[in-house]
């Protein structure tokens, strides 16, 4: 199915999440049609999905100024700017009523399976850049139908692309096998079917990023009422001064408490850590339970469940006709890599960027919004917001304002992969490196060695 070319909008952005909703109202602002296309039944579906766990951002942080601007006509009640929401409240106290108020320009159960230039593959040079975008869309009831755009902003994230537990960003052998006893998500343990596959059981909890820190917290609650509960917390690097993030000197104080909960969970021995170890398999006991054996031959203690949180990667096969211009290790756009790249930043700023740093040789096509970053563990929403500002200016020709920074980013706070984050997607790191990096050995439960950069 064709729509008629007076129906066609002028900017395709897909996906209903924070920074997808803020791209809209920026286009609006600057004259743009836009039409977001979600896969989803309603606004943030991914967020939806992990509802349970709090942000680290206040809702002061969490708002776009232009999209608060469209709702004050619609009487939404804009949340205290001092509280920190759940996953959940920004879902239902905002990004649902903004895309409600976006009306018509917001279309749900419309997933993206395609996106190109009309009449030429990847190839073809000759009159590629007057050609206008096609993005090939799939109905919930299954139908098909093609669009044309002028630019395409992609905002659809990561969520849906966990990464997996090998070591080697494969997944390990035996890993697919053993799926009925693995998460790659941080569990809600408030739902008591979850609850149960937990309690009195011991967990490999994997990861180094704020999404592990999230679960080892809850183990360790569960734990309290729970005998048996117990985590080990399983680590590809050592533990430094850095390992449990900022503290009390993290500028996002809510980030600095879970690295401190984290912590209190190692200490009390609610959980043990295992440093150094890269996961190559995955093998099953007589009785149904995990053994993870390492690279280096170290093969631990049997667990019951794997919560495995090495981070997300951006999924690209729906842009394999569009030209794209990626680092080669972050998956990010190549201008935007060397301020967000793990392997180079460990403490202080992301720089704020917008249109120059997101272009790519594909005119008027731009990631934005956590899939930008590409397996960087670095994001937060006021950069995406950011991100868009300029982008909408960019398409609208207002280059001077495209080009100008209206966004100060806090202080990170910590040294290490963890960086800055909102969303758990962005939160589970890739461990990846910095300057505190160095593998080590370390007694089970014992409490973190000093270090830093």
């Amino acid at each position: 199915m064709n729509t008629t070319a007076a129906e066609q909008p002028s900017v395709v952005v897909i996906g209903a999440g924070p920074v997808g909703l803020a791209a809209a109202v920026h286009l609006l602002e600057r004259g743009l049609r836009p039409l977001v296309l979600e896969a989803g039944p309603a606004a943030g579906a991914s967020v939806r999905e992990w509802s349970h766990v709090r942000l680290f951002s206040s809702w002061a942080e969490l708002v776009d100024p232009a999209a608060e601007k469209l709702l004050a006509p619609t009487g939404w009640a804009r949340p205290d700017g001092a509280a920190y929401p759940s996953g959940g409240d920004w879902a239902e106290l905002y990004l649902q009523p903004l895309a409600d108020a976006l009306g018509e320009h917001v279309r749900y159960g419309a997933t993206v399976t395609g996106v190109a230039r009309a009449g030429r593959d990847r190839v073809v040079d000759a009159g590629r850049e007057g050609q206008p975008f096609t993005v090939h869309v799939r109905t919930a009831d299954g139908r098909e139908e093609r669009l044309t755009a002028r630019a395409v902003l992609d905002a659809s994230g990561t969520w849906t692309t966990p990464g997996p537990l090998g070591g080697d960003g494969l997944p390990a052998l035996g890993e697919r096998g053993a799926a009925d006893r693995i998460s790659y998500r941080v569990p809600d343990l408030r739902d008591p079917a979850v609850r149960a596959r937990y309690a009195g059981k011991r967990t490999a909890v994997v990861g180094s990023g704020a999404s592990a820190f999230t679960a080892l917290a809850a183990l360790a609650d569960l734990a309290e009422g729970e005998p048996g509960t117990h985590a080990s917390w399983i680590l590809r690097r050592g533990i430094s001064g850095s390992t449990f993030g900022g503290g009390e000197a993290d500028q996002l104080p809510e980030r600095g408490a879970l690295g401190l909960r984290a912590k209190a969970a190692v200490e009390r021995g609610h959980a043990a850590a295992v440093t150094g170890f890269r996961t190559e398999a995955v093998e099953r006991t007589p009785d149904g339970r995990l053994v993870l054996v390492g690279e280096d031959g170290r093969r631990l203690d049997p667990v019951d469940e794997a919560i495995v949180l090495t981070g997300f990667r951006p999924e690209l096969s729906f842009l394999s006709e569009i030209r794209l211009g990626l680092d080669e290790r972050l998956q990010a756009p190549a201008r935007l890599a060397p301020l967000i790249d793990p392997n180079v930043h460990s403490c202080g700023t992301v720089y704020p960027h917008g249109v120059r740093e997101l272009s790519h040789p594909e005119r008027d096509f731009h990631l934005v919004g956590m899939k930008s970053y590409g397996r960087a563990p670095t994001f937060l929403a006021m950069t995406g917001y950011e991100q868009v500002r300029s982008v909408a200016a960019a398409l609208a020709g207002d280059h001077e304002a495209a080009e100008r920074v209206e966004l100060t980013l806090p202080e990170t706070g910590v040294c290490g992969g963890a960086g800055l984050f909102d969303e758990p997607e962005a939160a589970q790191t890739t461990e990846a490196g910095g300057c505190c990096a160095a593998p080590a050995t370390v007694q089970l439960g014992a409490p973190a060695a000093p270090g830093g950069c």
